[in-house]
């Protein structure tokens, strides 16, 4: 059983375009695939807490991961250990991430968990795997007809690298009403890497196993 982890970041909920573009292409992906379950989190709503001050105190003191300053970090550590794809659906906020997702990134990149301290920087602790980013913007932020500066994507594939995760690739949907065409471009944008992830892992993973 591979796990497909979903996390939408929008505060429109069930409402949201990206949300239901991401949600689309994920059925489409599991069709035929039994052995894919889904598991879902809205980073919006499960009401994630910002870092506290014991869980600041136990990065400087080191204290074991099972200490009950990280609860929540662990979950989501976990959450994210145990997918085999992960597909984030987020709206551009100012330019970057919305506030609910800077959250989920300041629990999950977490010292001595998903990264530890090398001589050359940060070494990654996860193993990789697929990780798409459906980005919702108003206004177009790829491409030619760009029009407003784009640092969530830098931001989030740095995010990923650090913990060990360097395929992510990342999809935009732009528009205050994106035509029928732009929203079938993006959900097909988003199967067709999946399908080709899909694959490419697969391919490493069975060299792995039989030594080639």
């Amino acid at each position: 059983m591979s796990t497909f982890l979903l996390l939408e970041c929008s505060p429109h909920g069930e409402r949201s375009l990206g949300g239901q573009v991401a949600r689309e292409a994920i059925e489409q992906f599991r069709f035929g695939r039994p052995e894919v379950r889904l598991a879902t989190r809205n980073v919006t709503t499960d009401g994630l807490r910002a870092l506290s001050a014991a869980y600041a105190q136990g990065l400087f003191e080191s204290w074991t991961h099972t200490s009950d300053a990280f609860p929540d970090s662990e979950q989501l550590i976990a959450e994210l250990e145990q997918s085999a794809y992960v597909l984030i659906s987020t709206p551009m906020h100012n330019f970057a991430v919305p506030s609910a997702l800077k959250v989920w990134v300041d629990h999950v990149v977490r010292d001595g968990r998903t990264f530890k301290r090398g001589n050359g920087g940060k070494i990654g602790l996860l193993k990789d795997r697929p990780a798409l980013v459906l980005v919702r913007s108003s206004t177009p932020c790829f491409g030619e007809k760009t029009s407003q500066p784009d640092f969530l994507t830098p931001y989030l594939r740095h995010v990923f690298s650090v913990m060990g995760i360097h395929s992510t690739e990342f999809v935009y949907l732009a528009g205050e009403e994106p035509t029928v065409g732009d929203i079938a471009i993006a959900r097909a944008k988003l199967t067709a890497s999946l399908e080709f992830s899909s694959r490419v892992f697969r391919s490493v993973r069975n060299a792995e196993r039989t030594g080639r």
